[in-house]
């Protein structure tokens, strides 16, 4: 026996001394099984970079949600004094099915399954999920399940994508939603919009972290992790204004539901820069639900066409002016015009008799634009229309843009381009040919990204500045057809009447287009045209441009095609220039100073100075020398409007009410103070009384409302 035990123990050493030595025991690597079993390799999640509007402020961002996991395997909990797998299914299936959207029953069979069937056989499940139920759990019933005190029941962190505006140039911003990879994990992915245009910019790298843990997930004592860091996504700007957005997408609901159009399109843009500062588009959805998305899939304003109607007429007078065969008081018979066999009728079918230039462009005579034609010549007046853009892609930073088609094969054609039948155009074409008007000449190439920043660095790698695509016109064209354009407006013989300010001189030309059928032909009847209005504000200098299309609204027995458009346009047009600060053209004119430098000069001093010539003086800081000012040296402050000085001491929370969003953004940029807004327009309330010392941790939170509520 203790020759047998002795060669036993014999056999054992030199096995053990076998497997210390060369590591292996039946062919296998044990040091590579152990890290198998115990090393552990997690995902970190690179946050997907924001989309922000031109102020800073969030369109699409990155929030938390949690994840519903239950451990279900009993060896959880060995060696602990807590439970920590699920004890009681039925019970646990019971409270869950409180919270989430699925039934007790099938709860119950996810918690009671012990194995899954793998290519290798069984393998035993030491916890579970519970699919898109057990997904996108906000913090609110994160916390009511976990007071429930479930044994077995955890939460893992989950990024999902927040569009916390709804409904907010959606077309144009589009959706991404979380898609399973080939590495088995879940990353959030743009499918259509900016969200997918710049993915690779917003998606960032992910990170990693190793370590070595139980069966369970916990960490061995004394092991070690080692950290990978994500790279978060860029944060993309864009040239939307918030504030503008919202009161387009505001009118444009309202209109929509009033008059159920078939469809409707809306841009609003700074001619001055090229700038788009605010798209809507309806039908349209509602990026965080995904209601109304298989409705609404493309970005009308720059991937389909149509035929403009009379707001081409703008740039046919453009045309005639600059070469120098508009005369306003010459008279042409109205009516009918003959092309060879085809005859133009103005859309009275009669016409007015004999009627001067201008009171045509007033009245939107076709026959105006014929004639004009004869006088500008076909050849000229197609290289204008190219001059201006149209027939080929504005370079708008957006893919699949459409170029549209002017026709100019038969004479015929030419001759209907002129009021804007037959050949098609896109409705940033007509914005970026409108700037040209707008803007003393000069064509600025519109686009909608403003800048793309990497919040790892900090650093600025895409910045669009503004590109002048031409010189259509000279200045003084331009000049001459804002004010020609202007009395379609306050003419009693304009088609434009329904767009009269009470504050603001506007010009613009109305259109009236046929949609063509998919069989050949137009539709007919005031209920079948796309109706349309091509405008700017105020007419000396216009600061806004905008254009609105509604197709087939449902029109009253007494309504035309300018109420509805009119509805949009008026609102958001008046709206935004207030908003901007934009002094009202149609009062006698607001006088203005030219801010000095008054950097180092005793504030008492220079408030009683500028009070006295009707600038609101906002003091931050205590009485004393002055550090900083707004405006700076140079610029122009209109009277009774706000100029900021800075000074040291402590600051006192001044009365916001009636600021505007510019003046806040300021006063924040001078004082570093913390203010959250609520809502659009001007302020109405504040959280802290005015006059109370800043202590540096408070947070000032204005209730702002729109211009329309505030100003009727």
């Amino acid at each position: 026996m203790l020759i047998i035990y002795g060669l036993l123990f014999f056999l054992m050493f030199f096995r053990i001394f076998y497997i210390q030595v060369t590591g292996q025991a039946e062919g296998q690597q044990l040091a590579a099984k152990a890290a198998a079993r115990y090393e552990k390799s997690k995902i970190i999640t690179a946050n997907r970079g924001n989309i922000y509007d031109r102020q800073g402020q969030v369109i699409a961002k990155d929030g938390i949600s949690y994840r519903l996991v239950a451990v279900i395997n009993p060896k959880a909990s060995e060696g602990t004094n807590k439970v920590l797998h699920v004890q009681n299914p039925k019970m646990t299936a019971m409270i869950l099915s409180k919270y989430i959207n699925m039934d007790e029953k099938s709860i119950y069979k996810i918690l009671t399954k012990k194995y899954i069937e793998t290519e290798k056989g069984k393998r035993e499940l030491s916890q579970v999920e519970f699919g898109s139920a057990g997904r996108n759990i906000s913090h609110t019933v994160m916390e009511e399940i976990s007071k429930e005190k479930l044994p077995g029941i955890i939460f893992e962190e989950d990024n999902k994508r927040f569009y916390p505006n709804g409904v907010f140039a959606s077309n144009l911003i589009g959706i991404a939603r979380k898609e399973n990879q080939e590495n088995a994990q879940a990353q959030t992915v743009g499918k259509m919009g900016l969200e997918a245009i710049y993915n690779k910019e917003l998606s960032g790298v992910n990170g990693h972290v190793q370590y070595k843990s139980d069966l369970f997930g916990y960490l061995l004592p004394n092991s070690e992790k080692m950290v990978q860091p994500a790279q978060n996504g860029k944060n993309v700007y864009l040239t939307i204004d918030k504030t503008i957005q919202n009161f387009l997408e505001d009118s444009m609901s309202k209109v929509y539901e009033q008059y159920k159009p078939e469809s409707m399109v809306a841009v609003v843009a700074n001619p001055k820069t090229g700038e788009i500062l605010a798209v809507s588009q309806r039908p349209t959805f509602n990026p965080q639900t995904g209601e109304g998305l298989n409705s609404s899939w493309i970005n009308e304003m720059t991937e389909t066409t149509l035929e403009p109607g009379s707001t081409m007429k703008t740039f046919t007078l453009s045309t005639a002016i600059q070469e120098g065969k508009w005369n306003p008081n010459e008279v042409y018979q109205s009516g009918q015009y003959k092309v060879y066999d085809r005859i133009i009728r103005d859309a009275n079918q009669v016409g007015w008799g004999t009627i001067t230039y201008l009171e045509g462009i007033q009245r939107s005579s076709n026959v105006g634009m014929a004639n004009l034609l004869k006088k500008i010549g076909d050849k000229t007046f197609i290289s204008y229309l190219k001059k201006f853009g149209f027939g080929q892609k504005t370079g708008i930073d957006l893919p699949n843009e459409a170029t549209g088609k002017i026709l100019d094969e038969y004479p015929i054609n030419r001759v209907t381009t002129t009021y804007g039948q037959g050949s098609t155009v896109t409705p940033i074409q007509l914005i970026q040919a409108l700037t040209a008007v707008a803007n003393d000449g000069k064509m600025m190439q519109p686009y909608v990204i403003k800048k793309i920043v990497d919040p790892n660095t900090g650093d600025i790698v895409k910045e669009h500045n503004p590109i002048v695509k031409g010189k259509p016109i000279s200045a003084d064209t331009a000049k001459q057809v804002r004010e020609t354009l202007a009395t379609t407006v306050t003419s009693e013989k304009g088609t434009a009447q329904n767009f009269a300010s009470k504050e603001y001189e506007v010009a613009g030309k109305t259109g009236t287009a046929q949609i063509p059928k998919p069989t050949g032909g137009y539709y007919w009847g005031k209920n079948n045209f796309l109706y349309s209005f091509l405008g700017m504000a105020p007419v000396k200098d216009p600061k806004l441009i905008m254009y609105v299309a509604i197709e087939k609204p449902n029109l009253g027995v007494t309504e035309v095609g300018s109420e509805p458009t009119s509805k949009v346009f008026n609102t958001v047009m008046e709206s935004s220039l207030k908003y901007l600060n934009i002094k009202p053209s149609k009062t006698s004119t607001t006088k203005s100073i030219v801010m000095d430098d008054l950097v180092g000069r005793e504030s008492s001093e220079v408030i009683t100075d500028l009070e006295s010539k009707n600038i609101q003086t906002v003091l931050i800081g205590s009485e004393g020398k002055v550090t900083n000012q707004y405006p700076n040296k140079g610029q122009k402050v209109l009277y009774n409007s706000h100029a900021f000085i800075k000074t040291s001491g402590n600051i006192k929370i001044p009365d916001f009410t009636g600021w505007s969003l510019r003046d806040i953004i300021t006063y924040q940029t001078l004082s570093g103070m913390k203010i959250s807004i609520q809502g659009d327009g001007f302020v109405q309330k504040q959280n802290i009384k005015a006059g109370t010392i800043y202590e540096g941790n408070q947070k000032v939170i204005l209730k702002m409302v729109k211009p329309q509520e505030q100003y009727k």
